[in-house]
């Protein structure tokens, strides 16, 4: 076997049941082209008697293996996709996470079920000479597609992940950009912001400084979408100029689906906890996390999947032991991805899923 699935299941029953599934190569040796068809392979092995909703793949040098992924995904079905470089640290080229659900209607190509539509873009990208223009474009120009939907940023993106080139040189233009553009649309300190992962991550084409994947549901009742805080261990983000939300909670009438922001060692004074220590470092991130998590009824071993990205390679053993001993049983991916400040030596997002719904809501 030349891939290895790690796959968690969600099914409460006699609802939607949902699937993460992370796919990798488990020998480093073979070349991209061997890496790529098996991965496909896997990928298709995964994705039946499922609606795909999403696909993001990992590439070790995305300039060169993306046009060679793109040829490849024209002969298969049609699926909202990312192709982002973040090398898996487990020295292969190409790594997937793959996020599907027992089969949905698909009007427009949209899942859609129960009154709710899910909305997946993957690799946004907008014209602008700076990384602040970039990311402004790219708001503007989602905000656009949204409305066209009937939708809109503030009440119906869950979401936003944004990968920046040269994280420590862009990232401050990202920050600008998009509080720019959430206080055009009235996202303030006051109302909410979006869950979000900012990290280094580059685009196959390389004047693209600034990247961005979003989920959005159509159908939402108010108070379904709501936000995680965990202020006895984190601060707001708005307190240092940082503008998106620590994770956000999204309530059916069968479940709560948990989005944790990207989360790194940092205490509720906004300030970097053990610099230099990736240990203590990922040991606080777990924390953070659990902190957050608890807030939504829930804990680590309900994530569904997660995401480390790590400043340096050499680091990857000591990461991945602490992070598998913390959560047994969740797909975890580990990438090669800075985080936006330099003295943050990893950084970990996850996806969780209880039964703890709202009958006041649809089911899923």
């Amino acid at each position: 076997m030349k891939t290895r699935t790690t796959t968690s299941v969600f099914n409460p029953g006699k609802g939607v049941a949902e699937y993460h599934a992370l796919i990798s190569v488990t020998d480093p040796s073979l070349g991209f082209d061997n890496q790529l068809s098996s991965v496909l392979e896997a990928c298709e092995e995964a994705s039946q008697g499922r609606t795909v909703h999403f696909r993001r793949f990992f590439l070790s040098d995305a300039a060169n293996q993306a046009p060679q992924l793109e040829q490849a995904l024209k002969a298969r079905p049609s699926v909202p996709t990312s192709v982002v470089q973040q090398a898996p640290l487990d020295g292969t080229k190409i790594a997937v996470w793959l996020y599907g659900t027992s089969p949905m209607e698909c009007p427009g190509g949209i899942p859609t079920h129960n009154g709710f539509s899910h909305h997946w873009t993957g690799g946004l990208v907008s014209a602008g000479a700076q990384s602040q223009q970039q990311m402004a474009g790219i708001f503007r120009q989602f905000g656009q597609a949204l409305e066209q939907k009937g939708l809109s940023v503030a009440a119906n993106t869950v979401r936003t992940w944004i990968f920046v080139r040269d994280v420590d040189v862009n990232y401050a233009g990202v920050v600008t950009g998009r509080r720019d553009y959430f206080n055009q649309i009235g996202l303030t300190a006051n109302t909410h912001y979006i869950a979000s992962t900012g990290i280094e991550g580059r685009h196959p084409d390389w004047w693209n400084t600034v990247t961005m994947d979003a989920y959005s549901v159509g159908g939402l009742q108010k108070g379904q979408l709501g936000y995680l805080y965990a202020r006895s261990h984190l601060s707001p983000t708005y307190e240092y100029g940082v503008t998106f939300e620590r994770g956000a909670v999204l309530t059916y009438g069968d479940r709560r689906q948990i989005y944790i922001s990207g989360t790194a060692s940092i205490d509720k004074k906004g300030d970097v906890l053990f610099p230099g220590d990736v240990a203590a470092q990922a040991g606080r991130m777990l924390e953070n996390i659990g902190a957050l998590l608890k807030e939504a009824e829930a804990g680590l071993p309900d994530i569904g999947m997660g995401i480390v990205y790590l400043r340096d390679p050499a680091d990857y053993p000591v990461v991945k032991r602490i992070v598998s001993e913390a959560c047994p049983s969740a797909p975890v991916l580990y990438v090669l991805g800075p985080v936006c400040r330099p003295t943050w030596l990893v950084e970990m997002e996850c996806i969780a899923l209880t039964p703890a719904g709202n009958p006041s809501f649809p089911q899923y």
